[in-house]
Order: structure tokens, then C-alpha cells, then sequence
């Protein structure tokens, strides 16, 4: 009975010898060195540079000339000669009032001005005749005056000789009045007349310059009031794009224009290409920045009202690395390499261009020597001492 027992721990004994034997037997495991893991990258060598930063803006095309024709009389619109978008010479006839809604009056002035001629030549002839008629009412008034003296003639016939004195005296004083406000009547009738004849000449509305016409309001056989619109119309030689840029900026423009700087600007209207040159600047500023008006050079086919992009040249700054946007960690750094590790260098963004259609970033970086060699991949995780394979270009 006791023979089972001792055998299974023998058999037990035997298992655990023979596992032991086994694990001091098998092969060493090769051991595992940890690597450091290297980041491929893009690099570029850099120097300080001269450069022009641009500012991007978007503005609306306009015409600080645009004329708003109006009706310059009231009437019938006989015939329009333009079109919206037309282009038109100085002095084109753009709309034509009918001249029978002018005739009348013009006729009216004409007749005022001849009657006013005749009534003059009229109450100079009057006038002498009243004069011989106050003189011999003064002259039969003196005999009276002797003939009651003497007692031959009554009182009655005396007053009424005066009566008749005085009526022609009243009478020519009217008529002398009558010819002193005469050149006054004709000054008057003179004026009407003309004012007829110059609404009769702006019945034919015309250019005033060269220009492009922008809208028309009104159509033949429109019946239209003085002063309602017609039409307006600008010189497509004088348009101008108004935009607005951040106020940090105005300093250096307005230092440019006051030194004879010319700032042009780039902008695409369609496929057509724009330039135009930086011309003045707003007094005042509000929230979203300053106002600012650039006068377009090559501007035949731009509609007043046409929203545009530009880029406009800023002043040249000098000192700077011009690198790709990739190349900026965090907005204020950028990465040396050195020895395949990165090494931190703060900067300064100074502004922004393109070179050869890329947008660049313009920085400043007082601690970075010439000639460095600089990483253009943005790594998210990248921090100083980072190792770092340059892979080739």
C-alpha cells in the first residue's frame, strides 16, 4: 500500500529534474537595443535677403467721377441712344428729348423779349406827347390864374383847368416810370429767353467726356420730370479700386507715398490681368482698418461695382529669410539642423510674397548665421534635439 505514494512522488520528482535539466539547457535569447527614431525631412539653406512683402486685399472698383444724368426738363423722351455698357465719345448724344415739348415755350420767351422792344418805343412816343399835353395844361392853368386876378373867369373853371393839370402831370410820371423800368423788363424777358433756349439745347443730352455707360433708367416714349435720372455713365480711364488694410500697416504706406514711392498691386478681372498703383490713403479709420483708393492703370474692360483680389507690393525690407509657410512651428519658430538634430531659432514674421506663384513667409532671425541650413517640413511633434534625416533633393 505504501509503495503507490512513494512512486508518484517519484514520478513527480523525476518531471521537475527533468524540466529543470530542459530550462537550463535551452539557447539565450539575443538581447534588444533600443533605437532612436529618425524623422525624414526637407531642408533648404537660407540667407538674409532684400524683399518686398505683399498684402493681400479685396476691394470694389469705382468711379469717384461717375455722373448721374438727370432730366434737365420736363418731357417726352423721343430716342436713347446707348446702352448699358456702351462706350461712347465726348459729346455722343446719348438721349434726345422731343423738341415739341420745348418749341412753345421757346417761342413764348421770344415774343416777351420783342413785345417788351415795342412797348419801349411805344411809351417813349407816348411820353412826348403827354409832355406837350402837361404843357399846355400848365399854360391854359396860368391864364386862368390871370383871368381870376381880374375877376373874368370863375373860381370853378380855375379848379378844374388844375384838375386837368395834375391828370397830366400823373400821366407822365407814370409813363417815365413806365420807360426807367424798362431795361429791367427786358433784363428779365432776356433771361427767360435763355433759360427757353438752353433747355431747348439740353433737350440733346450728351457726354460730357469720353466714358462708359453704366445703367440706363429710362426708354423712348418715356414721360420723365426735371432732375429724374436717365442714365449714368464714368470715364473708364479714371477707375479706381477701393480697399481697406489693417491699420498696423498704414504707417509704412503713407511713408512710401510721401517719399515718391510707387506701390503697384496685381489683381485678375476673368482672364485678364490688372495693375494699378497705389494713389492715396483715408483720414479716418474704424474697426475693420483704413480705407484706401488705388488707381487702376489698364482698367477698359472693368465694370464699376466688380469686387477684386489684389496683392499689393509694401515697402522693401531687408534682413529677412524668405522660406515656405511649412517651415514655421507655432508662428514664432523656425528649425536649424545641425549634426542630424534640430535646433530651435526664434523669429519674427515680418510678412508675407510669392516667389514664382508660392506663397513664401517673410522672417526676421537675429540668432540664425548665414548660410544655415533650415528644415521645410512641418513636423507637428518637433522639438529641440530631435534627430533628423535629410532626405535628398
Amino acid at each position: 500500500m505504501r509503495i503507490r505514494p512513494l512512486l508518484a512522488l517519484g514520478v513527480l520528482a523525476a518531471a521537475v529534474i527533468g524540466f529543470m535539466l530542459l530550462l537550463a539547457s535551452r539557447p539565450e535569447a539575443p538581447r534588444v537595443e533600443v533605437q532612436e527614431r529618425v524623422w525624414p525631412i526637407a531642408v533648404t539653406q537660407v540667407s538674409p535677403q532684400t524683399a518686398r512683402p505683399t498684402l493681400t486685399l479685396y476691394g470694389r472698383i469705382e468711379a469717384p467721377d461717375q455722373v448721374h444724368a438727370a432730366a434737365p426738363i420736363n418731357g417726352r423722351i423721343l430716342r436713347v441712344s446707348v446702352r448699358d455698357g456702351d462706350r461712347v465719345d465726348a459729346d455722343a448724344l446719348l438721349v434726345q428729348f422731343d423738341p415739341r415739348d420745348l418749341e412753345p415755350r421757346l417761342e413764348r420767351a421770344r415774343a416777351e423779349v420783342e413785345r417788351e422792344q415795342l412797348r419801349v418805343e411805344h411809351d417813349r412816343k407816348a411820353l412826348a406827347q403827354e409832355t406837350r399835353l402837361l404843357a399846355l395844361s400848365e399854360t391854359r392853368l396860368a391864364r386862368f390864374a390871370r383871368l381870376t386876378e381880374s375877376r373874368f373867369s370863375a373860381e370853378a373853371q380855375a379848379d378844374q383847368v388844375r384838375e386837368e393839370v395834375a391828370r397830366a402831370r400823373l400821366a407822365v410820371s407814370q409813363r417815365e416810370q413806365a420807360l426807367a423800368e424798362h431795361p429791367a423788363r427786358l433784363a428779365v424777358s432776356r433771361a427767360a429767353l435763355a433759360e427757353a433756349e438752353r433747355d431747348a439745347e439740353r433737350a440733346a443730352v450728351s457726354a460730357p467726356f469720353a466714358a462708359r455707360v453704366g445703367r440706363v433708367e429710362v426708354a423712348a416714349g418715356d414721360q420723365v420730370q426735371a432732375g429724374q435720372a436717365l442714365l449714368t455713365l464714368y470715364p473708364s480711364d479714371d477707375l479706381f479700386l477701393r480697399a481697406r488694410v489693417p491699420a498696423h500697416h498704414v504707417g509704412e504706406l503713407r511713408a512710401a507715398l510721401m517719399a515718391g514711392e510707387q506701390l503697384a498691386a496685381q489683381a485678375e478681372f476673368g482672364r485678364r490681368e490688372l495693375t494699378a498703383r497705389l494713389e492715396r490713403i483715408a483720414g479716418e479709420a474704424d474697426a475693420r482698418g483704413v480705407e484706401i483708393m488705388l488707381r487702376l492703370e489698364n482698367d477698359a474692360h472693368v465694370p464699376v461695382g466688380a469686387f477684386l483680389s489684389a496683392e499689393l507690393a509694401r515697402p522693401e525690407v531687408s534682413g529677412v529669410l524668405s522660406l515656405p509657410f511649412s517651415a514655421l512651428h507655432g508662428g514664432e519658430r523656425i528649425y536649424r539642423v545641425m549634426d542630424g538634430r534640430l535646433h530651435g531659432v526664434p523669429v519674427e514674421r515680418v510678412g508675407e510674397h510669392r516667389v514664382a506663384g508660392e506663397p513664401r513667409v517673410l522672417l526676421r532671425a537675429a540668432t540664425l548665421p548665414p548660410d544655415s541650413t533650415v528644415m521645410t517640413t512641418h513636423l507637428p511633434n518637433a522639438i529641440d534635439g530631435l534627430a533628423v534625416d535629410v532626405l535628398e533633393q
